[in-house]
């Protein structure tokens, strides 16, 4: 199927797919539009099978909520969108379900988790939600007419661009346990790492992923190899070997190609060139020069 985006003004902001049938496409002007696959008369000219409006302001994330176990496909059908200074659930079937009051501040990227301990009122499933503000906030599953519970990440203020879930068994000793914990990448570059739980930050790395740009994407791959990207540079974060422990890790880094190469990955761990400034996300950004050089380094010991 084609679908032919670059002729209407309202430009896409963010694409996933909900299930194997099923993607899920957010624009501009806070519209999310839904394509089913498996619509046979799809074509290039063709008009999404739904369209919902959760929020006033453009869709920043999109996080799906797991199916109940009634399910009989096993596939999400409800998903929360952050757009603005809301949060929404929208159904597939139902439409939008409920809204969130006004949060008073930019909210920017959100992540389902589960398996987390669950008592009183709590399932022990909550949606994190990254602030313009360096904090977190909390939400029951369930109950989402606001917040329960806050993590101050960054007491400077700078904005949460991405939250991503550490895989078990990375990270060494300091990472396992009952407790989940979860990458978080910030505006000024810095990656850090909370413990869900206890709430709080337990460990920062030593270097940043940028000088300049923030973590606009984390994500760790099937090898357990953590991967940042923001600006123009996508970061790969792996355990060195010969360190004590193996509680080390370093990483190599990728430049992404320009127009001179014609789209070609360039390869060099040693520079980059200066970008023109540009605009993401309504906040404007200077693309800047690589100043870490060499060799990364990400330590996960001592995280008790």
């Amino acid at each position: 199927m084609l679908i032919d985006v670059t002729s209407q003004v309202d430009a896409p902001t963010l694409l996933h797919a909900l299930t194997p049938q099923t993607l899920l496409l957010a624009t501009d002007s806070s519209a999310l539009h839904i394509y089913d696959l498996r619509d046979s008369s799809t074509s290039i000219q063709s008009k999404p099978s739904q369209t919902h409006h959760p929020h006033d302001d453009y869709i920043s994330s999109i996080s799906p909520i797991p199916a109940s176990d009634t399910s009989t496909s096993g596939f999400p059908k409800q998903w929360a969108s952050i757009g603005g200074s809301t949060l929404a659930i929208t159904d597939l079937r139902r439409g939008v379900l409920v809204k969130s009051e006004d949060q008073e501040e930019e909210l920017t990227s959100s992540l389902f988790v589960s398996g987390l301990k669950a008592g009183g009122t709590s399932k022990g499933e909550k949606l994190l939600v990254g602030g313009a503000g360096g904090v977190i906030t909390l939400w029951e599953r369930g109950v989402w007419d606001d917040q329960d519970e806050r993590i101050i990440i960054d007491r400077g203020g700078q904005a949460i661009e991405s939250i991503a879930p550490v895989p078990e068994g990375v990270g060494g000793a300091g990472f396992q346990g009952q407790q989940k914990i979860v990458a978080v990448g910030l505006e000024d570059g810095k990656i850090r790492f909370v413990k869900l739980g206890v709430n709080k930050v337990v460990h920062q790395l030593d270097v940043k992923h940028d000088d300049v740009e923030g973590v606009i994407a984390l994500d760790f791959d099937i090898a357990g190899r953590m991967v940042s990207g923001g600006g123009q540079i996508v970061k790969v974060w792996h355990e060195a070997k010969g360190l004590p422990g193996g509680a080390r890790n370093g990483a190599s880094k990728h430049m992404l190609g320009s127009d001179s190469d014609s789209g070609e990955a360039d390869r060099s761990s040693e520079e980059e060139e200066k970008g023109e400034k540009s605009k993401r996300r309504k906040r404007k950004r200077g693309k800047g020069k690589d100043r870490s050089g060499g060799q990364q380094v990400m330590g996960f010991k001592g995280l008790d």
